[in-house]
């Protein structure tokens, strides 16, 4: 007969399944989330220093470094509005794992590019992989920490590691140009992509659950933006036809997603005032926040003549800022309500855009710095209120899509900035500068007046 064992037997004799047994850490799974979003944060910053170097080596004229950022910003908004979903079909680790794998080798692409075609084909491959990115990371943060308090403080680190990325993107991207070449802001993703793979394999492994997709709605929003962005930068008879397009694209999008029991843009959502105000908040700061970064990347180099690094240099101390601001806004926002950090980051960011209207060829680099602080903290100051604002209008089932529809519209409205203001200076620069700082300024007016519509004080507590 089989000696019959104690459980003092069984601790000594048979460790491994216990061990097996033991879950994955929480802060490994935060670490490899962490490290895909600081990816998508920095390549939204740091490219932009790159771009003269870019131009000097393809050529293409302005319209060609417009298509080098918008290209990126565009396919990661359209897609934006429906890699929720997928995320949820296929499960948060896989979803990561297919958008780091595209991401990272994506980025070879763009260090390897032999042209600008080249280029722009592997900048859309970088959204498509951070659209993917992007709701799987936080789907992973989310389902590592199950305790409330621990989650809170787990997405406030996923967050504020974007802000560092995006804080150093400009600097990063003018010492790799400086020292090496424009080649090397896309080689830095290689180790960091292997090593987030690498962490991916010990995180645990996501549930499937079944989301619907949309895919009609899905891609007629691409066709609409990608054409309306083309008509914007190419323009001529090219221009008209593209606009055609996109009207067209457009109409049939529309029509489709009133249709559609899961559209990817429920226009239910825009009844409410705050989810209205929120998106035209949100939107209009991005035009004037990327829209500025873009512009003055290549005032500093083409215009006043100054190193990539030294260029990236003059956005530290606006970037700097960014993620102390988005801090101090939470907590601003949870003792006052959404209203008032809101109506003073407006008014924060359009003293800065009235203030660098008077920059001009021989204005100092560091009081163009300085001068872009404000700006910086007011977009900063508005954007963790606004998103709040508009998660709590919405019903908790819908939060996810809200805050898609939210970040889609941001980025969709930076890309058009990129558009239009890089056509408005490719006919005279400080001209189209002033005149691109003055339209920025009015759709902060504008949506400031809005913003007064907004609820005030918090609701407390029973």
């Amino acid at each position: 007969m089989p000696i019959d064992q104690t459980p003092q037997d069984k601790q000594l004799t048979s460790p491994e399944p216990e061990l097996a047994a033991r879950p994955p850490s929480p802060a490994l799974t935060l670490t490899t989330a962490l490290l895909g979003f600081s990816l998508i944060a920095l390549d939204a910053s740091v490219v932009n220093v790159a771009l003269p170097a870019m131009g000097s080596a393809f050529g293409g004229g302005m319209s060609g470094l417009q298509w080098v950022v918008d290209a990126y910003t565009l396919t990661f908004a359209a897609l934006m509005l429906s890699t929720g979903a997928f995320s949820d079909r296929a499960g948060a680790s896989r979803a990561y794992a297919i958008g780091i794998t595209v991401f990272t080798l994506a980025s070879a692409v763009c260090g390897l590019a032999p042209n600008l075609p080249a280029l722009v084909g592997a900048r859309v491959m970088q959204g498509a992989a951070a659209a993917m990115m992007l709701p799987a990371s936080l789907a992973l943060v989310r389902q590592a920490y199950t305790e409330p308090a621990h989650r809170t403080r787990a997405v406030a680190v996923w967050a504020a590691g974007g802000s560092v990325a995006v804080a150093l993107g400009p600097v990063a991207g003018g010492a790799l140009t400086t020292g090496w070449d424009w080649r090397g802001i896309f080689f830095i993703n290689l180790p960091v992509g292997a090593v987030a793979l690498v962490l991916l394999l010990r995180a645990p492994r996501s549930v499937r659950r079944p989301a619907p997709l949309d895919l009609p709605g899905q891609v007629t929003a691409v066709v609409t933006l990608a054409a309306l962005t083309f008509a914007v930068i190419e323009g001529g008879r090219t221009g008209l036809v593209s606009a055609a397009l996109a009207v067209l694209a457009g109409g049939c999008f529309l029509w489709i997603e009133r249709r559609q029991a899961h559209p990817v843009v429920p226009f239910g959502l825009f009844r409410s005032r705050t989810v209205s105000v929120a998106v035209a908040v949100g939107s209009a700061n991005s035009v004037a926040f990327y829209g500025v970064v873009f512009m003055f990347s290549l005032f500093f180099q083409q215009v006043q003549g100054r190193s990539a690094l030294h260029a990236g240099l003059m956005f530290l101390p606006m970037t700097g800022l960014i993620g102390v601001t988005n801090v101090f806004a939470g907590k601003l926002a949870g003792r006052y309500g959404a209203r008032l950090p809101i109506l003073v980051g407006h008014g924060l960011a359009v003293a800065g855009l009235l203030g660098l209207l008077y920059v001009d060829t021989g204005t100092s680099g560091s009081l163009v710095s300085v001068l872009l602080v404000p700006l910086a903290v007011g977009c900063a100051l508005m954007v963790p209120p606004l998103t709040a604002a508009m998660l709590e209008a919405v019903p908790a089932e819908r939060a996810g899509l809200a805050a898609g529809v939210l970040n889609a519209a941001r980025q969709v409205a930076g890309g058009l900035a990129v558009a239009v203001f890089g056509v408005l200076v490719a006919d005279g620069f400080e001209t189209g500068l002033r005149l691109s700082l003055a339209i920025s300024a009015g759709l902060l007016l504008l949506t400031g007046v809005f913003s007064f519509r907004l609820a005030g004080r918090p609701a407390r507590s029973a």
